[in-house]
């Protein structure tokens, strides 16, 4: 599930979808001015780090990469007493509707820190957690996530003139920059140039309609390989959607077999905010990250390293 916060407007827009998780707890510790090292807590396999708004906390958030903004949880917003803001509507994946925002004077996560932002307040038995930390946040920051330590590194992000080369157990992936999400363009699925949105703040990977009408009946799980499941978004809505498998994905020069995703009945609207309506594209969660050993994603340079799982082939 992405989180995406349009442009500011009069009616500002949010895509939000996120599924039901309780919040967990988190521990950090800084490496050096210029680094933090942050234990991460496991929510249905979404990160959580420690924040600190306005000098209270810490509180769990979870770091959503797919998330263009900074969200709240409504709860947590009313104890710290924060001024309202504007009222916004957010879409999500499974609806939409008008939330008010609450100004937060400071966050600050490690050596990350913001000056004051607005940012929508959502219920937290909907939200999964007490806040989501979003690319507004880490936009000038390299995230690297290491699921052998389960230790996230964050650190300051400055534009290179030379690329750096890949170790000889990763693989790097040039993205586009999209509303602030990383857009992976070089990525195929049975042969069929799809698009791949990297979304850490999502437990399951979902596909597009245009996805699933182009790839054959024979790339996709059988009867015996999909099951059923209900998503409930930030706007308390359910839907239900089929999670099954693609037998094989390519992404860069990385084959990978028996990718999970879920397809549902109607497109989520996050494909169309992206104009990906009628592209084959896919929002990559932690149930497909999380089979790399490392993810390092650098929002600076646009560019994706990923640590090869030890079973993995190069195309």
């Amino acid at each position: 599930m992405l989180f995406v916060i349009t442009a500011q407007a009069s009616a500002q827009d949010a895509v939000l979808p996120r599924q039901n998780a309780a919040p967990p707890t988190a521990a950090a510790s800084a490496a050096d001015p210029d680094a933090a090292t942050l234990l991460f807590g496991d929510d249905q396999t979404r990160m959580t780090v420690p924040v600190t708004i306005a000098g209270a906390g810490p509180f769990p958030f979870i770091v959503d990469t797919g998330a263009q903004r900074t969200v709240i949880a409504r709860e947590l917003a009313a104890t710290l007493g924060l001024a309202p803001g504007r009222t916004v509507r957010v879409t999500g994946m499974t609806g939409s509707e008008r939330v008010t925002t609450v100004v937060i004077p400071s966050l600050k996560v490690s050596v990350i820190g913001s000056a004051p932002i607005e940012a929508p307040a959502i219920g937290a038995i909907n939200l999964g957690a007490r806040g989501l930390l979003g690319i507004d946040t880490l936009q000038d920051h390299a995230v690297t996530i290491d699921f052998d330590t389960n230790v996230m590194t964050v650190t300051p992000s400055r534009k290179r003139r030379i690329r750096e080369r890949a170790a000889p157990d990763e693989i790097v992936i040039r993205a586009r920059s999209l509303f602030g999400q990383l857009v992976v363009t070089d990525a195929y699925c049975n042969g069929i140039r799809i698009r791949v949105i990297l979304d850490t703040g999502t437990s399951i990977s979902m596909a597009n309609g245009a996805l699933r009408r182009k790839v054959t009946r024979k790339a996709l799980g059988g009867a015996d390989r999909t099951q059923t499941v209900s998503l409930t978004g930030v706007t308390g809505e359910t839907v239900v959607a089929d999670y099954t498998t693609m037998d094989r994905v390519s992404i860069g020069s990385l084959s990978l077999g028996d990718l999970p995703v879920a397809f549902t009945a109607v497109d989520a609207p996050p494909f169309a905010v992206f104009g990906l309506a009628e592209r084959p594209a896919m929002l990559l969660g932690m149930d497909v990250l999380q089979l790399f050993r490392r993810v390092d994603i650098d929002f600076a340079n646009r560019e994706v390293r990923l640590a090869l799982p030890r079973d993995a082939r190069r195309r």
